[in-house]
């Protein structure tokens, strides 16, 4: 269990980090693939993304995929912020 754990978070931290510099389209891109990382993310640690609250029963892989979730979107406003081409 502690391997499965340990490969979901290095897959989320892998996520992390990913832009484009396109404008606009690009931010758009770039959380299109933040979600399906997320989506994946669930889907290995056994749940259903959009299904769970962060609460304090909130398993730690699915935290996990929620803080790489909120990396991701946050390094896609370089991309949303840098001139169109």
């Amino acid at each position: 269990m502690r391997q499965a754990v340990a490969a979901l978070l290095g897959m989320c931290l892998a996520l992390q980090g990913h832009t484009a510099s396109a404008g606009p389209a690009a931010y758009a891109i770039c959380q299109t693939g933040c979600n399906a990382g997320v989506v994946a993310c669930y889907t290995a640690a056994g749940a259903t993304f959009g299904t769970m609250t962060a609460g304090a029963g909130t398993p730690l892989v699915i935290i996990g995929c929620n803080t790489a979730l909120g990396t991701c979107m946050a390094a896609c406003v370089a991309a949303g912020l840098s001139p169109t081409l």
